[in-house]
């Protein structure tokens, strides 16, 4: 999806969009921040919300998300600043923390965004291990959760086999079969990924504190850092955002997990287990974009029954 590191110059359109709600997006901004707004640019929409740029009176450039004027304040936007707030929290954290956000909108700082470096990658392993080891009270988080715009059950537990097959894979295993992007046979594949995950699910860790979307267009470089965006944040599995970062290739990949392994070795066997952990992410694809991702979340089912 668009994120806050694209170029408001780029846009194209108007300085003035009309609010979601009532008035000028510069003047909905304006409120919400509580200082003058220069002006705002729509630059198009990403799910269910609207993408803006704006700039202060100081030049300072903003990224603005807002549920469009006749859609239902879902929640979806306040998961998203609480749980990068939440991220924010953990010493040396990574994550783009929110200026302000209501029910409808969430307003964040621009990000100019560089070209990865090895050092770069070598930091986010360390940051993001630092955020681990943060730690949280449960599996799962004291808000409404969302992946994307998907709803996200958040319910705490302190399971993670059973809150992992249950709130994360089963959930979504069901919407897929009920779409019909996903046949009765290949549920049935899944299904029994599902019912072994105690058995797959390696040795017993505490909470880690965790990103949840973890995949490469959600880590932003900048300059000798990356920063991190579009949480799914929780109390979760460690494992479950560096399978992430895998899914989909992220740029010196082997460099984050290296740096990652000195602070916060993982556990033993951990190769193994990526599969089970890019199952969730998979099956939410499959629920986003339909079958074009029933082959790999199958092979993925097939590859974590195997523990290979």
């Amino acid at each position: 999806m668009r994120g806050p590191g694209k170029d408001p110059a780029s846009t194209g359109r108007g300085d003035h969009p009309r609010d979601p709600v009532t008035g000028t997006m510069a003047e909905r901004l304006g409120v919400i921040l509580g200082r003058p707004v220069r002006r705002a640019a729509r630059a198009g929409s990403s799910h269910d919300w609207e993408i803006s740029y704006a700039e202060l009176d100081d030049g300072t450039r903003l990224f603005v998300k807002a549920l469009p004027r006749r859609a239902p304040a879902t929640g979806v936007l306040t998961a998203e600043a609480r749980g990068l707030t939440w991220l924010g929290q953990a010493f040396g954290s990574p994550a783009l923390r929110p200026l302000a956000w209501d029910e409808r909108i969430v307003v964040l700082p621009w990000v100019a965004e560089d070209e990865p470096t090895p050092a770069a990658a070598e930091r986010l392993g360390r940051q993001l291990a630092g955020l681990h080891l943060t730690g949280a009270a449960q599996y799962g988080a004291p808000w409404d959760g969302y992946i994307g715009p998907l709803p996200m059950d958040n319910t705490p537990s302190d399971h993670w086999p059973s809150f992992f097959a249950e709130q994360r894979l089963r959930p979504y295993l069901r919407h897929a079969l009920d779409q019909g992007s996903l046949t009765p046979s290949d549920a049935r594949v899944v299904e029994r990924a599902v019912d072994s995950v105690a058995e797959l699910a390696g040795p017993a860790e505490p909470p880690a504190r965790i990103h949840g979307d973890l995949w490469s267009g959600n880590v932003l470089w900048r300059g000798s850092d990356a920063v991190l965006i579009d949480p799914a944040a929780q109390g979760g599995h460690r494992e479950s955002d560096l399978a992430m970062l895998s899914l989909f290739g992220l740029p010196h990949l082997d460099r984050v997990r290296d740096a990652y392994n000195e602070v916060a070795p993982l556990a033993e066997g951990w190769r193994t287990r990526v599969a089970l952990h890019q199952l969730h992410p998979l099956l939410v694809h499959v629920c986003l974009f339909g079958a074009a991702y029933r082959t790999t979340a199958l092979d993925t089912a097939r590859t974590a029954l195997r523990g290979s």
